[in-house]
């Protein structure tokens, strides 16, 4: 059976232009011990069907920066845009929807019931039914929201931001409270509703989330966008490539260690390591003239050419000194 959704008006919804755009913007609180800057500058576009994540440790400002992006928080200068409109009248015209870590929902409700009374507040939800089903909660309709676990409580937030059916998915730590199966389950529906062409914007502080879902990475320290590109270019960017390779068994000790020099020296190397059984690992930044140097001037054989994984990245991104940032690409 096909569902058809009532339409949605269109004169006030513009398919020109960035999903999201942000220029210069800046994010200030005064506290007891002085002002604090929480977001120091961050330029940011995201297209129509992206699907982005924000990575970043405690205190980075990624949720600072989805705050403003939402219209919770005016920022201290700067523009946010989403889809060429203010953030309140983008939420309004229910363009944008999000899933938070936190938010008040009605305990001794059911979860269907808390479903269809939000639904009751848009001229043209999606049926109520068809949001539980994408939500996973259809089993679970009839139980108050009471009795149900932090996880699906949060699964309750994504059913939410389904009824309007927006363009633009904002998800601040989605699983948070998930177990491992709720999480792969939340995914799953992600990646159906990514399918549908929906842009979809999440902070997360699970690597192996952005890895295995996002189209592109934004890695944010320090109130500041220090990179941004496809988890391979991130990768590639702070962590290099490792090759690893071993030497012929029949060379001496003296030759070894000479061969380990002039392996040290070679200028696509940041570090090489060795063991007894003559394996070398080489952290590259040039990996293919690494391997052709093993491989031709040093004869060594079995190997193999391993990508930096994203949590070397990640740790090697945040802990730069402040101020430093990792090449980026080209403003999206």
């Amino acid at each position: 059976m096909t569902t058809t959704h009532p339409a949605r008006p269109t004169a006030a919804r513009p398919t020109d232009g960035p999903a999201v755009a942000l220029r210069e913007l800046t994010k200030s609180f005064r506290t007891p011990a002085g002002e604090v800057t929480a977001v120091r500058g961050i330029d940011l576009t995201i297209q129509p069907g992206e699907v982005v994540a924000v990575l970043g440790p405690n205190g980075a400002g990624k949720t600072t920066t989805l705050d403003m992006l939402l219209g919770l928080t005016a920022p201290t200068s700067g523009r946010v845009e989403v889809f060429g409109l203010p953030p309140r009248r983008a939420i309004a015209t229910a363009r944008v929807s999000a899933v938070l870590q936190t938010g008040g929902l009605l305990h001794d409700l059911t979860v269907a019931e808390t479903v269809r009374l939000i639904a009751s507040t848009y001229p043209h939800p999606a049926p109520v039914d068809d949001v539980l089903a994408r939500a996973g909660l259809t089993d679970l309709a009839s139980r108050l929201v009471s009795k149900c676990s932090g996880g699906e409580q949060q699964r309750l937030r994504f059913a939410l931001a389904l009824l309007p059916e927006p363009d633009l998915l904002v998800l601040d730590e989605p699983t948070a409270g998930m177990d491992v199966t709720a999480r792969r389950d939340f995914w799953a529906t992600m990646h159906a509703e990514a399918d549908r062409g929906r842009t979809v914007l999440f902070a997360t502080h699970y690597l192996e989330e952005a890895d295995s879902f996002a189209d592109r990475i934004v890695v944010v320290a320090d109130g500041r966008v220090i990179a941004d590109g496809t988890t391979a270019e991130i990768r590639s960017r702070a962590a290099g490539r490792t090759v690893r390779a071993t030497l012929p068994a029949s060379l001496s000790s003296e030759e070894r260690h000479a061969r380990l020099v002039a392996l040290r020296r070679h200028p696509g190397a940041a570090s090489v390591t060795s063991d007894q059984d003559g394996r070398v690992a080489v952290v590259a930044t040039d990996s293919d003239a690494v391997a052709r140097t093993l491989l031709v001037d040093l004869e060594a054989h079995d190997l193999e050419v391993v990508a930096g994984s994203l949590d070397d990245a990640f740790v090697a991104l945040t802990s730069a000194p402040a101020g430093a940032t990792a090449p980026q690409e080209e403003s999206r």
